[in-house]
């Protein structure tokens, strides 16, 4: 994006450009950098591609991931140009193939003092129905026990019983169900059922990534403190699990003070948050107590980017809705991250990227027996490329705001991704076959040590690759919820 140029968002409606003529990105990040606003100038400053991440799978996974990995370390790069670092010129940013495929599939290989933690939950999976599949999500404890009570069983319930149970079930009614009770299980469809389906058509017209701005905010002046990219920047992170997390962790990485907040009453998994909390610090507020709710707007009074993954309408009870925070914060950027999309049908339901997978259509083409079961991909590769096409799209708008003022209010889905990764069709080549090859991992003190007295983990190093990136991450990772909901510097 030229300094002082915003791309119009009644231009933003397309589904994207023509494959790029250059070699150094694909489709996934040209048609992000046309909805956001980074030029083809810009983009010659990323380096030819010379080796993907490889998977085994039989769509685009390898171009989608480092295509995200590129744009956001471009957008970084672009801030420390214009804060006085680096110039950027062609071949400058060049991101690593192999810690980009250690980031994406960054469960297995973390561990907790040596320790591999248990990722799924017994009532997360794929399950037979009376008349196909459905996919659920049970890790969290509350998602778990509703579609336990839906389905007539304990929540500690053994699988054959759940397998019986679900027998008794079409695809499609135990989906309509599920949403009603606030449990998660969705029908697997092919892909064809989902271009049917009328959430589909609300996400067809808009972009991978959408970026508007919003005029009546003066420019802010970017801060004398630190020394990368983002330093000074301040960040509030209302999100959870995978995609929001690595997404405020890419600006963390980048020099911005980043403090997550979470309920006191919905406690994140601690391997969770030990995977994806590097580099940010951690606080609980209830906002539902009044003197909570008033330390949180404290916060936002010197808070650039708020980034979030509630559905639509569950912060407006608290005055946080995008269109109070741009009344009363002039000049905030205010990010939204959902499954479904904001609108549509489905633009209220919950949602993450396993059942995003099964309900577009992703899981059947990835059936490893040639459909009579589903698959699903290698890596959550929607939450991690939202995360990073998520944060190239706050950068460039915090560089946006410092050149021509404005608030600015931008949103994306998993599922607007998974139809990006079906537009691009098969991938091409043989996968990845024999063993899976050593991918980088660099220890990380934690602090302070866990109730357990687990004190190091294991991890994948930082992907990002703008000038001065990090190749290992400078400080402890803080256990959820250990930190004062303050910024560093008051």
């Amino acid at each position: 994006m030229k300094a002082g140029t915003m791309t119009d968002s009644s231009t933003r409606g397309q589904r994207g450009p023509a494959e790029p003529d250059s070699s150094n990105i694909h489709r996934f990040g040209a048609s992000v950098a046309q909805s956001i606003g980074i030029d083809s100038d810009e983009l010659a400053a990323l380096s030819p591609v010379q080796a993907l991440p490889d998977w085994r799978s039989n769509l685009r996974v390898g171009e989608l991931a480092y295509d995200s990995v590129a744009l956001a370390s471009l957008a970084v790069a672009l801030v420390g140009a214009d804060r006085g670092g680096i110039r950027p010129h062609a071949h400058l940013v060049a991101p690593d193939a192999a810690k980009v495929r250690a980031s994406f599939g960054s469960e297995k290989v973390l561990r907790v003092d040596g320790v591999a933690p248990s990722i799924w939950a017994p009532l997360s999976g794929f399950w037979k129905v009376a008349d196909g599949w459905v996919r659920t999500h049970g890790n969290y404890p509350h998602h778990a026990e509703r579609l336990a009570r839906l389905l007539g069983v304990p929540a500690t319930a053994d699988r054959s019983a759940v397998e019986r149970a679900m027998l008794g079930w079409s695809r499609f009614e135990l989906e309509r169900r599920s949403a009603q009770a606030g449990a998660l299980a969705v029908a697997v469809r092919s892909s064809s059922e989902w271009e049917a389906h009328p959430q589909h058509a609300a996400l067809r017209e808009s972009p991978v990534v959408r970026l508007e701005s919003v005029s009546g905010a003066v420019p802010r002046a970017w801060s004398d403190r630190g020394d990368r990219p983002l330093s000074g920047i301040r960040v509030l992170d209302l999100t959870r699990v995978i995609a929001g997390p690595v997404a405020t962790r890419d600006l963390a990485i980048a020099g911005a003070d980043v403090l997550r907040i979470d309920s006191p009453w919905l406690p994140e998994a601690a391997w969770q948050h030990l995977d994806t909390g590097q580099e940010k610090r951690s606080a609980l507020l209830d906002l539902v107590d009044p003197a909570d709710l008033e330390r949180l707007h404290a916060l936002l009074d010197d808070v650039d980017v708020l980034v979030h993954g509630y559905r639509p309408t569950a912060l407006s009870q608290f005055g946080l809705d995008t269109e109070t925070l741009h009344e009363e914060y002039p000049g905030i950027v205010v990010a939204q991250l959902s499954a479904w999309g904001l609108h549509g049908p489905w633009g209220d339901r919950r949602g993450f990227d396993s059942l995003a997978q099964a309900a577009t259509g992703i899981a059947m083409i990835e059936s490893p027996d040639d459909g009579a079961t589903p698959g699903a991909l290698p890596v959550q590769a929607l939450d991690h490329s939202a995360a990073h096409f998520l944060a190239a799209a706050i950068v460039t708008a915090l560089r946006a705001q410092r050149t021509s003022g404005g608030s600015h209010e931008i949103s994306i889905s998993l599922a607007r991704i998974a139809d990006e990764l079906l537009a691009a069709g098969r991938r091409h080549g043989a996968p990845l076959v024999g063993e899976t090859p050593e991918l980088p991992t660099t220890q990380v003190p934690i602090r302070p040590a866990t109730e357990s007295g687990r004190t190091v983990v294991t991890c994948a190093p930082p992907a990002l690759a703008f000038p001065g990136a990090p190749s290992e991450y400078p400080s402890p990772v803080h256990v959820w919820g250990s930190d004062q909901p303050r910024w560093v510097v008051e």
